[in-house]
């Protein structure tokens, strides 16, 4: 009777630690699932939920804030995503917030994600549709990897072979690298450049101080470029030079149009330097000018000897001894 009474005690202690067990899981459960809170409900609708199932977190500013409570297929092919959220939590929660998926680290489950809103718009109500954002795809983001890991292989084997040429001495770097010949052309290069910057440096410095002695006081350039007076008289000289160039051009005209009327043949001057054919015949005419001349004093002298005119000049020639 006693083995009896025992067993019974100790079956009754161990179902009553059973149904603490279940108890106090169910509390842990429901306390994770936030099914003893107070809570409102969300939506939002995605084209892809990306693996999301219910029971998932809702996750605001990093505090997990509830849970995903259904989904199921929305309009021809999106789905909508129903979420159990603290009610403490709304208060916090905007209507232009966005909602996303996202994982729970790096190979994690997924959640979803509440971030955004401005302080202008009101908080969410319960039933309120929230914005979705679609999350990156790893699938096409481990596809660009691949693609990228193709490349970077192709670069480096590109990479390999062509530090394999320079080291054979291949190419012009090659060469540089490996011709002591071409080694030594480009240091001493590199000496008459580091001379040539030495002679640059040395005729910026002569410069400078041509500078601050041309900019010294009493010097011609220094009043040239400073005493007013003296630039209103080179003023007023190269205008003077100005006017004599101008008349010295006006005159060049006159000659140029002077020597045109004597090389042409429509005046006096022209015709008698330039008509060969006016020369001879003026040349002709003075020859016979002058034989008549010669002539007529001939013929004068032989007057004096004739008996009517000889009285008359004996006389005149008396007259001129007296």
């Amino acid at each position: 009777m006693r083995n009896d009474n025992k067993k019974t005690v100790l079956v009754g202690v161990f179902v009553l630690i059973g149904i603490i067990i279940l108890v106090a899981g169910i509390m842990t459960l429901g306390g994770q699932q936030k099914k003893f809170v107070k809570s409102i409900s969300l939506k939002a609708v995605f084209d892809d939920v990306a693996g999301l199932q219910t029971g998932n977190n809702v996750w605001f500013s990093g505090v997990k804030i509830g849970t995903v409570k259904k989904i199921h297929f929305y309009g021809d092919s999106q789905v909508e995503i129903e979420m159990n959220v603290e009610s403490k939590s709304k208060d916090y929660i905007r209507k232009d917030s966005k909602a996303t998926i996202s994982s729970d680290g790096l190979i994690g489950n997924k959640i979803i994600v509440i971030y955004g809103g401005t302080s202008q718009a009101p908080v969410v109500e319960n039933g309120d549709r929230l914005i979705s954002e679609m999350p990156l795809d790893t699938d096409k983001m481990m596809e660009t990897l691949q693609e990228n890991n193709k490349n970077l292989v192709s670069i480096t084997n590109d990479l390999k072979i062509l530090t394999g040429k320079i080291a054979e001495g291949e190419g012009i770097i090659g060469a540089v690298l490996t011709d002591s010949t071409l080694a030594m052309s480009f240091r001493n290069m590199m000496t008459s450049l580091e001379r040539t910057a030495v002679k640059s440096n040395q005729m910026t410095t002569d410069l400078a101080k041509l500078s601050a002695n041309l900019n010294q006081e009493g010097n011609l350039v220094h009043d040239l470029l400073t005493d007013k007076e003296i630039y209103g008289n080179l003023q007023k000289s190269i205008l003077d030079l100005q006017s004599t160039a101008d008349n010295a051009k006006e005159m060049t005209t006159n000659l140029n149009q002077v020597t045109n009327k004597l090389n042409s043949t429509d005046n006096a001057v022209g015709t008698l330097l330039n008509d060969r054919e006016f020369n001879n015949t003026l040349k002709s005419t003075l020859v016979n000018i002058d034989s008549s001349t010669m002539n007529l004093n001939r013929g004068l002298e032989a007057l004096e000897y004739t008996w009517p005119f000889r009285r008359g000049f004996k006389r005149m020639n008396k007259a001129n001894n007296n």
